[in-house]
């Protein structure tokens, strides 16, 4: 099997075909969807599109493949390597890693006890996000990442799907490894959802560079001062800031002069600005650098790099 076809040993006989015959490329698909009696949709090349049962794409969800249970308990046994139950602590999150760092996402019926999350029973929905290591998508950004050897605090936002963890992803490899612009940095990676460094069974499916140290599963707030303690990081780096329990960690971060780099969900500064934390931190202009993506065809697509005033000084293309 083809590396770019790799993807199709997740999924049940039926599915794979499915997906087989829709010639769909990996490199370009990013999300698929499985609901119980429900259309296969994918996202693909930045727009959805259910399948159907010849595996043509159409717009049109009601003509697209109504998913069997069989499909999804298949899937299931794929994904697990029919040994569910050594993911038990995984799926208590909602989600499982799979080789070459996919992320596959669970819901179903929650099994409660004493007011916590014990396991998932009945699972008849899935979202299988592909990662994408894209190496070189930071390229574009390191030169205003890094001023004068340093790097800079920094936050990429980025709307739901345009490769704010793809570049975030290769911000870090570049620091760690080093470049032209400055010598490799010890980095820490606090990997809430094993997004980022794409962890297996404790085995990094992504390449964080040689001088990284990765937190996997384990929340941002807990994780940042975890690694501030025992590894001591030149470079903090996480995904998805924004709560109010990040706020102290951000602060003892900026303040014991480890550099940040984060990401937050956003179309623009202005719209980051209506959420308190991230309110805050613009107006006390932590970060030096901000780096706004765009919904574009290609992931990680750079609209604009602004300073710490949110002045604009470099343009999108």
């Amino acid at each position: 099997m083809e590396r770019r076809e790799q993807y199709l040993q997740f999924f049940s006989s039926h599915i794979r075909e499915i997906l087989q015959k829709s010639g769909v490329c990996q490199e370009k698909l990013q999300e698929i969807r499985m609901r119980a009696e429900r259309p296969l949709l994918i996202w693909y090349e930045g727009k959805e599109y259910a399948l159907t049962e010849d595996g043509n794409l159409t717009g049109e969800p009601d003509r697209g493949y109504r998913v069997s249970r069989e499909d999804l308990r298949g899937t299931l046994e794929c994904i697990s390597g029919y040994s569910l139950y050594a993911f038990d602590e995984e799926m208590k999150q909602g989600f499982i890693t799979v080789s070459g760092g996919h992320r596959v996402g669970l819901a179903g019926k929650i099994i409660m006890e004493d007011g916590k999350i014990r396991g998932i029973r009945h699972i008849s929905f899935l979202n299988i996000r592909l990662s994408h290591q894209i190496r070189g998508c930071a390229d574009r950004v390191l030169p205003w990442v890094i001023d004068q050897g340093e790097v800079c605090h920094t936050l990429i936002v980025s709307p739901p799907r345009c490769g704010k963890t793809t570049l975030l992803r290769d911000l870090i490899r570049q620091i760690s490894d080093g470049s032209v612009y400055a010598a490799g940095r010890t980095v820490g990676v606090v990997d809430e959802r094993s997004e980022i460094g794409g962890s297996c069974l404790g085995i990094l499916q992504n390449d964080l560079g040689i001088r990284t140290d990765v937190l996997d599963c384990c929340t941002k707030a807990e994780g940042m001062m975890m690694l501030l303690r025992s590894m001591a990081p030149q470079v903090i780096a996480v995904d998805e800031i924004g709560s109010e329990r990040d706020s102290q960690a951000i602060g003892s971060v900026i303040h014991c002069g480890c550099r940040l780099l984060a990401t937050a969900h956003g179309n623009s500064l202005e719209d980051i600005r209506r959420r308190p934390l991230l309110a805050q931190l613009l107006d006390e202009q932590v970060f030096e650098r901000y780096i706004i993506l765009g919904n574009g065809i290609r992931p990680g697509e750079v609209w604009s790099v602004c300073d710490r005033y949110g002045e604009e000084i470099q343009g999108g293309g």
